[in-house]
């Protein structure tokens, strides 16, 4: 199991250098959200120029944004912009992406689309758009919300740049397109996910996935790094259940030290 933490508040020098701390404590990413207008975050900050920041501080821990809303960006400039990350960060940049949260003003209160099936097709279209430009072949596309004529991208990535995608679990036509990159961050909509929901997802992809390359199975929560016991405790029933990546958070902080002296104390750790 890998160990990434979000870096849920702080001004951007701040979470660059949380992320430095984060790299020195052990941890194997440091990880930043996207949001438009949060009414009760007291910094909202442009992820894409946030994890620039980041990329510059370190040298070896991945970078995401937890999640990427792809309905309300334009994915030509997402691909340009991932593509520029990947490079910047020599190759250390997974792209996370979902639907979006509505409670994000950059939805509610500036006219994006906010119907759940809309959103998911703008989803589809732009993931088949970003890897179809990442290619760096000549490349067009037809679909029911975008229409692109023919460009061929250039620089290619440095390598391939995994995609995790927001998986709705138990429903198929999410879980599907989950299954088709490189991983899910699994959600249980109107219940708890369990370890038990974590293993039914562990042996779906194991059933339904068609590429025999790595795939992420993503969780998010919290330990106490002054307990290792505790903490272990914590993570172990995840990991046992086919966790691949633990995402430490605390959402409830507004206080960027409490996220450094929890970044200082290193990830849980189970033997």
């Amino acid at each position: 199991m890998k160990y990434g933490f979000i870096i849920s508040c702080g001004d951007v020098h701040t979470v660059a250098e949380l992320a430095y701390e984060a790299e020195q404590a052990g941890w194997d990413g440091a990880f930043y959200w996207d949001g438009i207008y949060i009414e009760q975050a007291e910094h909202v900050y442009d992820p894409w120029i946030v994890m620039a920041a980041m990329a510059l501080r370190t040298q070896h821990i991945r970078l995401s944004a937890i999640v990427t809303p792809l309905s309300r960006r334009r994915p030509w400039k997402v691909a340009r912009e991932a593509l520029t990350l990947d490079h910047l960060s020599r190759g250390r940049f997974t792209l996370s992406v979902g639907l979006g949260a509505l409670d994000d003003g950059g939805f509610s209160k500036v006219g994006e689309v906010t119907d759940l099936k809309e959103r998911a097709e703008l989803l589809d279209e732009s993931l088949e758009i970003l890897t179809g430009l990442w290619s760096g072949e000549p490349f067009s596309y037809q679909g029911k919300h975008y229409q692109l004529d023919e460009m061929r991208f250039r620089p290619t990535p440095l390598s391939h740049i995994p995609i995790w995608v927001i998986g709705a679990w138990p429903y198929h036509k999410s879980m599907q397109r989950a299954l088709r990159y490189d991983g899910v961050i699994p959600t249980k909509p109107r219940a708890e996910m369990t370890p038990d929901d974590t293993r039914a997802i562990r042996e779906y992809v194991v059933q339904h996935r068609v590429a025999d390359t790595p795939f992420e199975i993503v969780w998010e929560g919290t330990t106490p790094g002054d307990d290792p016991e505790k903490a272990a405790a914590l993570v172990r029933p995840w990991q046992e259940a086919g966790v691949t990546w633990w995402m430490e958070s605390d959402w409830a902080t507004s206080d960027p030290e409490t996220l450094r002296r929890r970044i200082r104390q290193g990830p849980p750790r189970v033997d």
